[in-house]
């Protein structure tokens, strides 16, 4: 699951999308005005923002052109009382993903934050897990913003569990898709593999042991 960031000065809808996002899974990491939000993104890598314009400290506009500028590939849905077409029209050419109107259903905001999700990962070929960042199109892997070494097999056995996620894979299938057929080891070859993977990234609690039969990652 993610990491999403809630730029909200009103503490009971903040706390409201925090436990909302926690029902799917998310994290919800929270800050009450733009300079609190920019000192979380120095410290916390993030999947998603969301961004209420109306901050006590600076325009929620402005914010965004900030974002854009030092965080631009990390998408944003602004969450806000403005319902204005003006408004609305601002945050989308400013570069939001989406813009959704209070109040909201509880419902409508966790199926957008998905869908955002869905699309910034298929479009960016980028999977996002905790504090874990994987590039399948670069090869580079980042934990807490810091690049962390993987061989080329261990990359290729995330990367098979990254496309096939919340699938439950055997260790002979994982061992067939990241060795290939002619690969004649044992497959207990993969459970090495999986523990290397999970120590380094620290992914003990997503990638899942399916007893007597393989792995599954949960996103």
């Amino acid at each position: 699951m993610a990491d999403i960031l809630i730029i909200e000065d009103d503490k009971k809808i903040n706390e409201l999308i925090r436990r909302t996002l926690s029902m799917t899974g998310h994290q919800g990491l929270t800050a009450f005005s733009g300079r609190e939000a920019l000192l979380v993104l120095e410290q916390k890598r993030v999947a998603l923002i969301l961004l209420d314009i109306g901050l006590p400290d600076m325009d929620g506009f402005l914010l965004m052109r900030r974002l854009a500028e030092d965080y631009g590939d990390i998408p944003v849905i602004c969450v806000t009382a403005r319902d204005e077409v003006p408004d609305r029209v601002k945050g989308l050419m400013g570069g939001a993903e989406d813009y959704i109107v209070k109040p909201f259903a509880v419902e409508e905001l966790l199926a957008r934050v998905q869908v955002v999700l869905r699309r910034f990962q298929k479009e960016q070929n980028i999977y996002i897990i905790r504090d874990v960042k994987v590039n399948l199109a670069s090869g580079i892997v980042t934990k807490g913003g810091r690049v962390t070494e993987l061989t080329n097999r261990e990359f290729e056995l995330l990367k098979i569990l990254l496309i096939n996620k919340n699938i439950a894979l055997s260790r002979e299938r994982l061992l067939d898709l990241a060795w290939g057929m002619d690969f004649y080891g044992d497959a207990r070859t993969v459970d090495v593999h999986i523990r290397r993977i999970r120590k380094k990234l620290g992914l003990e609690e997503d990638i899942k042991t399916i007893f007597k039969y393989g792995y599954r990652l949960e996103m």
